[in-house]
């Protein structure tokens, strides 16, 4: 783990830092420290979180301690502050997003800045709302506060009233579709969750525009990610940086908690090295247990588990099926099938390769257990069957075994598939058919004049990734029925997911070693089978955020 520069330094200290053929010279001032320090047990209570904690004073953590002691000590000749940006790289759940919105109410109402101008930059206004509403509820639960500051929901802003003194300020959240605001005059940005910046715009609105300010401040607060080449990629390595003393910035402050390669990732000497929050916050520590368990048997779950609660670098793309769970699954197909309601998922990513289709059955009303079956049916043109060698054998053995329908030339016979999908509206009851961009272009006339709805599902992650996460808890559960189907199993082998910053996930075409059609048409019929989450909760399925 790395450590934060100059942890714990006392009044009168002195650094003395040679840049540039420069020799700059710093003290610190312990009497400043203890002013930022005391501002939080005695004007912020907390009031959500370890039950034991709420109600009570916001006295600092250890960890918590050390930054704002060292940033608001550290002086430079001229009495303004040394650090006008800080980086604490810090997991999930350790209590920075309160931290975060203490610091923009220390430095609105006690910094004794003229006209003060604090922006909690986020992503979007949701992610923007979080500290900020934090923020609220500390102004609302304090009378000096709340006799000094007005509170503006609708414009997400809280405003100081000091008209004699410095001028009223504000601390106003923003999104990153206001970078392209005029008018900023910052003189402190709290950076909320960098690695969910999609680019650089708004964070350099803001902190290009701190030129008028004495001693401006920008903090950023992040978890780990997994694409380096963005800006919370960008500043992480100048952190690391600064940290193992390969460059020199004496006006950046940088800690970053987390777990080194080398590390065992499922020990608790690891947990607590990563999070300097583990040995008094009892929810955090659960959590983590819990998140280590799920890792350690679903492939899906080990990089989130790494970059949200270790804070460890990586790659977006991850190993998703738990194949001995999916073989588990096969059991035979029940006589009951065309007696029960079905959804069709269709998936056509490219008609010179393998399509599939998949009908996903409702469990039986006296199945408490809830089990889905699911019917694949593949299609491939005889042409991409010759032309690949090293799978040649095992196609031929597919259509051998009538798994796989086999279309002479070099494309797909659009005419052939159609009839049968058609047929299987003919004999099942199909309530609704879900399909790509090219299922729909295909079937969507002839799938709708037949009665039955049809629905689009992009292959998005904001479409994918509840019915993925849904397909992977039936898997787990038992709760899914397939009969052993060999070209499905494949499909569910060769599956790579990828997962955004927010933990949601979706097949990927591209990153998986093979076709993935059986699948990603599973998903879309489950994304119907299953309408709603409630539904799929009566049915014992616990879905992760």
């Amino acid at each position: 783990m790395a450590r934060p520069q100059n942890d714990l330094p006392r009044d009168g200290d002195r650094d003395v830092v040679r840049l540039a053929g420069e020799r700059l010279a710093f003290t610190f001032d312990a009497a400043a420290a203890k002013r930022a320090v005391d501002f939080f047990p005695t004007h912020l209570r907390f009031f959500k979180g370890p039950r034991e904690l709420v109600g009570k004073p916001f006295h600092l953590a250890p960890w918590e301690r050390r930054v704002v002691w060292n940033i608001f000590g550290w002086k430079r000749p001229d009495g303004t502050r040394r650090y006008r940006s800080a980086f604490v790289g810090i997991p999930r759940k350790n209590g920075k997003s309160h931290l975060g919105a203490g610091f923009a109410l220390l430095l609105l109402t006690a910094d004794g800045e003229p006209g003060a101008e604090i922006y909690g930059a986020a992503c979007d206004r949701e992610q923007a709302k979080l500290i900020w509403d934090i923020a609220k509820q500390f102004v609302l639960r304090d009378p000096d506060l709340r006799a000094r500051l007005d509170v503006l929901d609708s414009s997400k802003r809280i405003v100081f009233r000091d008209p004699i003194t410095y001028g009223p300020g504000f601390y106003e959240a923003i999104p990153a579709d206001a970078a392209g605001a005029l008018g900023f005059n910052a003189s402190a940005v709290i950076v909320d969750e960098l690695l969910t910046q999609r680019d650089r715009k708004l964070v350099d609105a803001l902190t290009t525009s701190v030129g008028a300010r004495d001693q401006p401040l920008t903090v950023y607060f992040t978890t780990a990610g997994f694409d380096e080449e963005t800006i919370c990629g960008e500043e992480w390595d100048r952190a690391r940086q600064i940290i193992g003393g390969k460059i020199v910035d004496p006006y950046h402050y940088c800690v970053i908690f987390s777990a080194d390669e080398k590390d065992d990732p499922f020990s608790e000497e690891t947990w607590k090295k990563a999070n300097p929050a583990w040995s008094y916050m009892a929810p955090l520590r659960r959590t983590i247990k819990d998140e280590a368990r799920k890792a350690q048997t679903i492939p899906a779950f080990l990089n989130p588990y790494k970059m949200y609660h270790l804070n460890v670098w990586t790659k977006q793309s991850i190993r998703w099926m738990p194949m001995a769970d999916w073989d588990r699954c096969g059991g035979l197909m029940p006589d009951d099938l065309t007696e029960r309601d079905c959804w069709l998922g269709v998936s056509i990513w490219d008609a010179a390769k393998m399509a599939a289709a998949v009908l996903v059955f409702a469990p039986k009303e006296q199945d408490d257990a809830g089990t889905y079956d699911v019917l694949a049916t593949y299609w491939m043109p005889r042409y991409s069957i010759d032309q690949d060698d090293k799978m040649r054998d095992t196609y031929l053995s597919w259509e051998a075994e009538s798994y796989l329908r086999v279309h002479e030339g070099s494309a797909l016979d659009v005419g052939a598939l159609r009839a049968d999908v058609l047929a299987m509206l003919s004999k099942y009851q199909v309530r609704g058919m879900v399909g790509d961009r090219s299922a729909m272009f295909y079937l969507e006339q002839e799938v709708a004049e037949a009665g039955v709805p049809v629905d689009r599902m992009n292959h998005s992650t904001a479409d994918m990734s509840a019915p993925t996460k849904d397909l992977l808890r039936l898997v787990m559960l038992e709760r899914l029925r397939h009969a052993g189907n060999p070209i499905l199993r494949w499909n569910a082998d060769n599956v790579t997911v990828l997962a955004d910053t927010s933990g949601e996930i979706r097949p990927s075409r591209t990153k998986s070693a093979k076709s993935i059609e059986g699948i990603c048409a599973l998903v879309m019929g489950i994304w119907k089978a299953i309408p709603d989450r409630q539904a799929s909760a009566d049915h014992g399925v616990v879905f992760i955020a």
